[in-house]
């Protein structure tokens, strides 16, 4: 029996949709203290150049949301709250297309004009978080962000 792409691709989804909600939660059951905000990031970028990629900070962002400090969650990347919106969007979605073997939406998720808004909004968003960050910090600060210091 073969599975087809269509429903291979929910499922892939889905499954992507519930370890972006899942990995974060066990990370904030293992947070006493708030010791997150002190760890080092394994960001490849962050810890090879000390500055911060576009998603640097998500996961932290979806921590604190689990934890209910939605300001801070914002601090640390302010796509994490509509992260976990949309995780749960998609596995309500992709469960509904998986049950009634129809397509929902697809227009709207697969739309390059949506693509080319968030590529935008992002690389704003993250123009933005650079120009603070390195107006925070001194060259030391940002070299103790690496692994080279």
């Amino acid at each position: 029996m073969t599975i087809s792409k269509f429903v291979k691709y929910r499922i892939y989804g889905i499954i992507g949709a519930i370890l972006t909600l899942i990995i974060p939660l066990f990370i904030s059951f293992n947070n006493p203290n708030d010791t997150l905000d002190h760890k080092q990031s394994f960001c490849p970028l962050k810890m090879t150049t000390g500055f911060p990629c576009p998603s640097c900070g998500i996961t932290k962002s979806l921590v604190y949301t689990y934890k209910g400090n939605i300001e801070k969650a914002i601090n640390y990347h302010a796509y994490g709250p509509f992260v976990i919106t949309f995780c749960f969007f998609i596995i309500i979605l992709f469960s509904a297309e998986l049950i009634t073997k129809k397509k929902y939406l697809n227009k709207y998720l697969y739309s390059k004009k949506l693509a080319y808004f968030l590529a935008i909004t992002l690389l704003l968003y993250h123009t933005y978080r650079l120009i603070h960050f390195i107006k925070d910090n001194t060259l030391d600060d940002i070299k103790k962000e690496s692994i080279w210091y």
